[in-house]
Formats: C-alpha cells, sequence, structure tokens
C-alpha cells in the first residue's frame, strides 16, 4: 500500500532526468549508510522472525509428543521403598494390646511390557510421528511465506527508494527550469506569468520529494518487521535485480508437478492424512483386549540386614470395551480424516492456481518493464524538444510543463514495473516450493 501511494504522489510531480537511485548519499547526509543485501535480509529473517520461532517451537513440540506415544511400546521400570513405625498387634480375639511399636520396611523393583493390544498403542505412536512430519513441513512452510515476505518488503522498500530518487531529479530538473525562466523574464523575452507556473512546479516537486522521503523510511521498517528487526530502520537497501526464476517461460502444466512434489503446506497436509489415518486404525483397536508382561522383586521386612527378596512374574490381560464410546471415537476420527482428505484436495487445485497466477504474473510483468522502458526513452525525448522549443520561443510553458510530467509518470512506471516483475517471481518461486532464489 505505501508504494502504491508513493507511486501515485510521484505521478503527479513534474518529470526528472533520470530515475536512477544515486550512488553517493542524498544532501545533507555525511555517512555512508549500512547496505542490508537480499541474502543477508533472508538469512536474518530465518534467524530472527518471530514466525518462525514458533514453527520451530511447534515442530519440537511435535516431536516430544511421539516419543511420549512411543514409551508406551517401551519397557517401564518402577522403583519403590517405604519405611514406617507401627504396632505388631495380633488378632482382634487375643486380649494382649500393645502399643508398643517397630520398625516395618517395604521394597520393590518392577520392570513391565507391553506385549499386545491389537496395534493401538503401536497406531497411535505412528500417528504421532507422522504428526511429526506434519509439523516439520509446516515448519518449512513458513519459511518460505517468511522468505516471500521479505523478498517483497525488500523489492518495494528498493523501489521506495527509487521513487525518492525519480523525486530528486525532479526536483533539480525543476530548478533548473525556474533559473532559465528568471533569466528570460528578466529579459523581457517571457511573461512573467511562465515566471509564476515555474515556481509552482518547483514547490509541488518539493513536496513529492518530502512524500518520496515518507514513503522510502515507511516501506525500510515494514522490511525491518518482515525481518524481524528490533529496532530502528537504520539501513538502505541494495541494488539487487532478481533473475529469472527456472521454468518461468514454460506453461503451467510443465511446471506443476515440481510445485506438487516440493510444496511444503501440500505435505503438511498429506502427513497429517497419514496420521488422521493411523489415528482411526489405532481408536479401531481400542476395542480389543491388551497384554502385558510384568516381572519384579519385593520384600516387606522389620529390618533391612533380614531382608528376603521374592521375585515375581506376572501376564495380565485387560478388556475394556466401552460398548458407545469406542464406536464413536471411530466415527468422529473417520470424520476427521475425509476433512483432511477433502482439505488436501482443495489445496492441489489451490496450488494449481498459484502456479497459474504467478507464471502470468511474471509473463504480464516482463511485458510491461518494456514497456515501460520505451515510454521513458519516448519521454525523454518529448522533454528534450519541448525544451528546445520553449528556448527558441516555439514552445509554451504548458507543453514544457506537460512534457515534464509526462517523464515523471514514465519514470515512476518503470519503478513500478520493476517491482512487479520482481515481486511476481518472488510469488512464483512460494508457489513452486523453492527456498532458493531461482
Amino acid at each position: 500500500m505505501h508504494l502504491l501511494v508513493a507511486l501515485a504522489a510521484v505521478a503527479a510531480a513534474p518529470p526528472p532526468a533520470e530515475a536512477q537511485a544515486p550512488a553517493v548519499p542524498p544532501p545533507g547526509q555525511t555517512s555512508v549508510v549500512r547496505v542490508l543485501s537480499l541474502g543477508e535480509a533472508l538469512a536474518t529473517a530465518r534467524r530472527l522472525q518471530p514466525q518462525l520461532r514458533q514453527a520451530r517451537a511447534g515442530a519440537a513440540a511435535a516431536g516430544a509428543r511421539a516419543d511420549e506415544a512411543r514409551a508406551a511400546l517401551l519397557p517401564s521400570l518402577a522403583a519403590a521403598a517405604s519405611y514406617a513405625r507401627q504396632t505388631a498387634n495380633p488378632r482382634a480375639t487375643s486380649p494382649a494390646y500393645s502399643w508398643k511399636t517397630g520398625d516395618s520396611w517395604s521394597l520393590s523393583a518392577t520392570a513391565s511390557l507391553l506385549v499386545w493390544d491389537f496395534g493401538r498403542s503401536w497406531g497411535t505412536w505412528r500417528a504421532a510421528s507422522a504428526g511429526a512430519a506434519a509439523q516439520l513441513e509446516s515448519e518449512r512452510a513458513a519459511r518460505l511465506q517468511v522468505d516471500l515476505q521479505v523478498r517483497t518488503s525488500y523489492f518495494a522498500a528498493r523501489a521506495a527508494r527509487d521513487l525518492v530518487a525519480v523525486a530528486r531529479e525532479t526536483l533539480a530538473n525543476q530548478e533548473a527550469h525556474l533559473r532559465q525562466i528568471e533569466g528570460f523574464v528578466r529579459a523581457g523575452t517571457r511573461p512573467e506569468i511562465d515566471l509564476a507556473q515555474a515556481r509552482t512546479d518547483r514547490a509541488n516537486a518539493l513536496v513529492q520529494l518530502i512524500n518520496a522521503e515518507n514513503g522510502d523510511a515507511a516501506a525500510r521498517a515494514q522490511l525491518a518487521l518482515a525481518v524481524g528487526l528490533d529496532g530502528p530502520a537504520d539501513f538502505e537497501v541494495g541494488d539487487e535485480t532478481p533473475g529469472a526464476v527456472r521454468g518461468e517461460e514454460l506453461a503451467t502444466d510443465e511446471i506443476l508437478p515440481e510445485a506438487a512434489a516440493s510444496r511444503a503446506d501440500l505435505a503438511a497436509l498429506e502427513a497429517q492424512v497419514r496420521a488422521q489415518e493411523l489415528a482411526l486404525g489405532a481408536a479401531r483397536a481400542a476395542s480389543w483386549p491388551s497384554l502385558a508382561v510384568s516381572t519384579g522383586i519385593s520384600d516387606r521386612t522389620p529390618a533391612l540386614a533380614d531382608a528376603g527378596w521374592n521375585w515375581n512374574a506376572t501376564a495380565t490381560l485387560t478388556w475394556t470395551a466401552p460398548l458407545f464410546l469406542a464406536p464413536a471415537q471411530v466415527d468422529e476420527a473417520g470424520a476427521n480424516l475425509e476433512a483432511l482428505r477433502a482439505q488436501a484436495a482443495a489445496l492441489r487445485l489451490q496450488v494449481r492456481l498459484d502456479v497459474e497466477q504467478a507464471r502470468l504474473a511474471v509473463r504480464a510483468a516482463r511485458g510491461a518493464l518494456e514497456a515501460a522502458q520505451l515510454a521513458l526513452a519516448s519521454a525523454r525525448d518529448r522533454l528534450r524538444l519541448a525544451e528546445g522549443r520553449y528556448q527558441t520561443g516555439v514552445g509554451s510553458a504548458i507543453e514544457l510543463g506537460d512534457s515534464q510530467l509526462a517523464l515523471t509518470a514514465a519514470a515512476a512506471q518503470r519503478v513500478q514495473a520493476r517491482y512487479a516483475l520482481a515481486s511476481s517471481r518472488a510469488q512464483l518461486l512460494r508457489a513452486l516450493g523453492r527456498e532458493g532464489g531461482e
């Protein structure tokens, strides 16, 4: 939005002779500002962006949940020791009662293992593992989304900077015309209304420069937010121009298989489908019994020195068949599975649309940039001819002003075309699921 407002503002200003970014600091700025490259912005976002930190934490938590589910399949150990001071009175029929107390120690150690539960615990673990894999893909999807945000914000900041250059050149051009017209008016070859018009044009150019500089600051602040920088946006963006995306000239059906295989959000959803399939199997197994074995040693003695350990081994068959709960859980798991499958089908359709839209946007932006280059060259020729006609007394101030306005609009249009091409290529990278820059 900031870029569009800035473009509209500069397009209304008189034209510059050239719309290139300045190679030296602007007037009044004595120190060289740090230049932030696109690669540095992407690397910094990978490290600092809160969205990615949250995604990484979510993936770590999912991995921990998978380990928790696996614990049910592994042996478990338990040990207990207790000490009591108690009386040792005989049966209630005996009259010999005493409040005399003695030591009592209770010691035990047990190892247990689930043997079989018809796949319920196994399915629960595999479902949790598939869920962890889905979270890893979701983390990658978040990384691709952050890359897209950083790239588009970076190119928007570069466009805003170029618009400042357009406004500075416009102001310099207007000031040169003002000095020239002042000489013509003093010589009596031009009416004073031309001088008034020149002063108005110069003032308008100054206003447009102020607006462009404000848009530049806002765009850099937006870039800092996308990168995750907590502090002032005291940097400038570089002159990097993204190269062509490999395959951007191909038809949608030719590059769609890559997107279907590489899109992280689609891979995450397919992993969720797999996890839900396993969860459905575990829910069905909940109606069947489970078998577990355990072994241990124990003793209960009044003195540790007299302990005599006893060994035991136990096999336990447990069958808890909730008559109404288990079928309802199976139905719920089945309905959730169907919903995920439908969601995955919808996302596959969206992937095709994303690729088609991004590919068409790249093609349109390339054509628009070529047209903008031609329009800019024509606008320069028009201004040159208008200036010559005005100097010889043939042209009018209105003709000169219109030519200047046309050149400014053409320069701003080229900036917009460059931004559109860079951002559409960033969109295509994201649509294809690529983490690289080509």
